[in-house]
């Protein structure tokens, strides 16, 4: 069961301005790259399920999140069924992450009040999301449609959360453009957990880099 609410869910992706993501298969190094994250600053992790058994590594991993890191709230991502987005609940999954807009999931999610991101790509998607209760857009791949997109959709719709993935860098003028179109959050993967440095295991370079992307964020939110 979900420690956390899809409204206390949505209020972190806010105020964090960043969903780190990332998926491997091994618990141990998972939970040094949650680590890391957290003592960067960041309260949110989407674990992507992308692996064999992912779903285990994701429960050893939460559990290691409720007992050590206190207020940090781990979701899962490519979920891409009902029948997945209720075991990863089940597993203690604070939020669903999807790559496509599916009904199943919104309704599964909402049946636990346990929030979604759903994958979309139009504004009927992202109106039809909303009718179901989602909070938070996904925009995916959002390099295919940009930052002015999200500009055009906050025109109508400026109640509407997106949070675009794919696409999205580590970078001042990267986070800007995104920013100041209107999103409300990003979710950053490689760009942030990169190949690299998982192989050398450089965790005190991954804290560093959360934390200077966070700041980036503050910075920009300023001006």
């Amino acid at each position: 069961m979900a420690k956390y609410s899809r409204i206390e869910v949505a209020q972190t992706m806010k105020d964090n301005g960043m969903v780190p993501l990332f998926f491997h298969s091994d618990i141990e190094i998972s939970k040094k790259v949650l680590k890391a994250c957290y003592d960067g600053g960041s309260r949110l992790m989407e674990f992507t399920s992308r692996g064999d058994f992912a779903f285990e590594v994701f429960g050893a991993l939460n559990k290691y999140a409720l007992a050590e890191l206190p207020g940090m709230m781990l979701g899962v991502g490519s979920v891409t069924d009902a029948a997945a987005a209720s075991l990863y609940m089940q597993l203690g999954a604070n939020f669903i992450v999807t790559p496509v807009f599916r009904e199943d999931i919104a309704i599964a999610c909402n049946r636990r009040k346990v929030l979604w991101s759903p994958g979309c790509g139009t504004l009927s998607e992202i109106a039809r999301a909303e009718e179901l209760g989602c909070e938070v857009v996904k925009l995916f791949p959002a390099d295919t449609y940009g930052p002015e997109f999200i500009k055009a959709i906050k025109g109508p719709c400026p109640w509407t959360t997106i949070m675009p993935t794919g696409g999205v860098y580590p970078t001042v003028e990267s986070l800007s453009s995104w920013l100041n179109a209107g999103a409300t959050c990003v979710g950053l993967g490689s760009q942030l957990i990169s190949k690299d440095l998982l192989d050398k295991q450089d965790f005190e370079g991954l804290k560093n880099k959360v934390s200077d992307v966070l700041n980036i964020i503050k910075d920009i939110r300023k001006k």
